[in-house]
């Protein structure tokens, strides 16, 4: 359903363009995950749900994959306006 996105972001991932939120970063410590595997997350998975943001004009994208160790991950993401993927959280599905 949401095919072209997900390429869309795994191409950021590939060129490493985007950006984490200090709260993603602190989402990542606490479930003690990496950046790497949040990228893994980001290539193995799929968007399972797209959601309006707090202003109503921004898409953001919920991707499940898994991570290195392959713990389930969800990760969300927006594509922001400097054509970054953003970061914004990320938490383990178990």
């Amino acid at each position: 359903m949401f095919e072209s996105v997900l390429i869309q972001l795994k191409e950021y991932v590939r060129h490493n363009q985007y950006v984490a939120t200090i709260h993603a970063a602190e989402e990542m410590d606490e479930d003690d995950l990496s950046i790497y595997d949040i990228e893994r997350a980001i290539l193995s998975g799929e968007v399972i749900e797209r959601q309006k943001g707090p202003e109503g004009s921004e898409w953001k994208y919920l991707v499940r994959g898994r991570s290195i160790d392959g713990a389930q991950v969800v990760v969300v993401v927006k594509i922001g306006p400097n054509d970054k993927m953003i970061i914004i959280t990320v938490f383990k599905d178990e």
